[in-house]
């Protein structure tokens, strides 16, 4: 990468890794860190109390926040599964926007960690109740006088429930961070195919196009059983609904695609898919970050042991990234 043009001024990848340094140094430094209030916040949904964490920084003014949608399945609002590990990487990332002077909540979506009484069977929860809560989320913050312009901002599946959220609440802009543009079946199938075999791969593609079709179906290997247990079903029936791609398309504020480029997860191909869906969206793809926002050799041990390690450090690049786009939304 050249820093400096030959007449020694900086060249814009130049002006962008000085940021990513600046933004590495104030993190281990604490030079111009705003000081920080965190507590504890909650939702009365009217169907259940969700429960979240607020970071709110100091300030005689009203800063930006961000909502940080989690995503699939049991993860919390730190970005921890307790079948994937702890990685905190949610958590991480919602303390680099605080010490930036930009707010957050995250929560436990519905049936998940503190707010599992919401909805305690899985087999009521849905794509829609997710996006009408995260809905009412943004309500209550866009009535707090502290807070200005409205972000929504969400990892993995939460992307999407970002993205089909933010117009009904006039969201300033929406971050999509390790999204998919294909409907969820399709990068099921696409995942799956790497590793099961051609017996168990028939049989999830028969279930997969059930669902596709909106029907259940209770007869279930059990080495499928964690993806397509019938409780779980009705969700992915909801899920199997949405068009990520399209519905992204339809955004009318500014939008931050943010993808890794060693995430075994999501590629980068629907990074370009969400570009495409939406020319006036940027685009960043970080070269060597993975789905959990760590910088990791793109082997699978490396992979996994990142998934349960909170101490290794969110790629630099990321938090400079998205506060950069969040700073744009300022003028």
């Amino acid at each position: 990468m050249v820093l400096a043009s030959p007449t020694g001024t900086l060249t814009n990848d130049g002006v962008m890794m000085l940021r990513v340094l600046i933004l590495s140094l104030t993190l281990f430094t604490g030079f111009a860190q705003a000081t920080v209030l965190q507590r504890p916040i909650t939702l009365d949904t009217g169907t259940g109390e969700l429960f979240g964490s607020l970071l709110l920084p100091k300030s005689d003014s009203p800063v930006p926040v961000v909502l940080i949608i989690s995503g699939s399945g049991p993860t919390d609002r730190d970005g921890n599964n307790p079948d994937g590990g702890r990685n905190d990487s949610l958590k991480r990332l919602a303390w680099v926007l605080a010490k930036h002077n930009i707010a957050s909540v995250r929560y436990d979506k519905r049936g998940v960690a503190a707010s599992l009484a919401a909805t305690p069977d899985e087999r009521n929860l849905s794509v829609e109740a997710y996006v009408a809560d995260a809905q009412a989320w943004a309500r209550k913050l866009k009535a707090d006088p502290r807070f200005g312009k409205l972000i929504l901002l969400g990892h993995s599946e939460g992307a999407m429930i970002a993205t089909l959220a933010a117009p009904q609440v006039d969201a300033a802009a929406v971050i999509s961070l390790s999204g998919t543009a294909r409907p969820i079946d399709q990068v099921l199938r696409e995942q799956l195919a790497r590793s099961l075999p051609p017996p168990l791969m028939l049989r999830s593609n028969e279930l997969l196009d059930s669902l596709k079709a909106g029907h259940t179906d209770d007869n279930v290997p059990q080495p499928l059983q964690v993806i397509f247990r019938p409780s779980v079903q009705p969700y992915l029936i909801s899920l199997f609904r949405q068009d990520p791609a399209k519905a992204f398309a339809q955004l009318k504020m500014p939008a931050l695609i943010v993808q890794g480029s060693n995430d075994i997860q999501v590629g980068t191909e629907d990074a370009k898919l969400l570009k495409a869906a939406k020319p006036d969206a940027e685009l960043v793809v970080i070269e060597g970050m993975n789905h959990v926002m760590r910088i990791v050799h793109n082997d699978m041990k490396r992979q996994l042991a990142s998934y349960k390690d909170p101490n290794l450090p969110l790629a630099a690049e990321l938090g400079a990234k998205i506060i950069e786009f969040i700073d744009g939304l300022r003028t």
